[in-house]
């Protein structure tokens, strides 16, 4: 496969197929995962995963590709419909979330040693963020005293103790409540 020439549609769909499942194979079962339970469950022979991604550090670091750009395209779309009262809350709480479910992943990442571009993905992330942040200051339903880079490192820390300390969903649902009870105008 070369980055240059375009994937037929079954192998668009086979790689779709993959990093979802790698994605719950991961999530699932951490470092012990192997690339042939990704393989069955994504319904395909081990060596097509193999030749869309030839190591497992090249199949973690597509995870992690495909996840911020799915980060950026919710931030997109509440953004553009999204209700600016509640979009912002509503996207600190997916974020907060996301983190907790994709967190072996991460583990994974940093354990192999990869290094992840982040680029122009965490940029626009940054940048949608900041919008809904706007659009709830303007709305009136986040303090008009709280900055973007406060509110990024709130939901950083957030997700980040959801992870390291494996919070239950009981217990990430109340922090982030009160972590957003803080951000709330008196």
């Amino acid at each position: 496969m070369t980055p240059d020439k375009p994937l037929r549609a079954d192998a668009r769909r086979n790689r779709a197929r993959i990093l979802a499942a790698a994605e719950e194979v991961f999530t699932e079962h951490g470092a012990a995962a192997s690339t042939e339970e990704v393989a069955a469950r994504a319904g395909v022979a081990i060596g097509t995963v193999f030749r869309h991604f030839p190591t497992k550090r090249d199949l973690l670091a597509a995870i992690m590709k495909e996840l911020r750009g799915r980060l950026v395209d919710r931030a997109d779309a509440l953004v553009a419909g999204g209700d600016p009262a509640t979009a912002f809350y509503e996207y600190f709480t997916f974020l907060v979330d996301t983190s907790a479910n994709i967190g072996p992943v991460i583990g994974l990442l940093a354990e192999e040693g990869t290094e992840i571009e982040p680029g122009d993905q965490i940029m626009a992330l940054a940048n949608a963020f900041g919008a809904l942040l706007e659009a709830a200051q303007r709305a009136g339903t986040v303090r008009a005293d709280a900055r973007l880079d406060e509110v990024m490192a709130l939901v950083t820390a957030a997700g980040h103790g959801a992870v390291a300390g494996g919070w239950s969903d009981d217990l990430r649902r109340r922090t982030v409540a009160l972590v957003q009870d803080a951000l709330r105008p008196r």
